[in-house]
């Protein structure tokens, strides 16, 4: 069993990453806890990504004489895309995240329904 896991360490760790992202997120009360969540999440997913794409003794996908295997490089350019899209969601929550304390003096979400709800 150990052999198995740690054959396929990247692919657990990856699952380790999007369970403690998704666990963050749905029990933390804390607004910024919350979007470093998301980002240990979307780690954990870009990690899914590259290491599913993953091919040992691949050659760039350059069209050569010999017909060997070559590595797919769409998944690669998709992460580099979810990784600048991840950055953007990041900077537009923690700037939401600085809006909300100035405007309510607190970032725990309990505290913010109560808040909402007396208004």
């Amino acid at each position: 069993m150990i052999d198995v896991l740690l054959a396929r360490l990247p692919y657990v760790g990856s699952v380790v990453l999007v369970a403690v992202g998704l666990f963050v997120l749905v029990d933390d009360e804390n607004l910024v806890k919350k979007v470093l969540g998301l980002n240990v999440f979307q780690t954990g997913v870009f990690l899914l990504f590259v290491t599913a794409a993953y091919r040992t003794g691949a050659d760039p996908p350059i069209v050569t004489a010999d017909g060997g295997p070559y590595a797919n490089p769409l998944p690669q350019v998709l992460v580099l895309t979810a990784i600048v899209v991840g950055v953007s969601v990041t900077a537009v929550a923690l700037a939401l995240t600085v809006r909300i304390y100035r405007e309510y003096g607190t970032l725990r979400e309990d505290v913010l329904r109560e808040e909402l709800a007396d208004e």
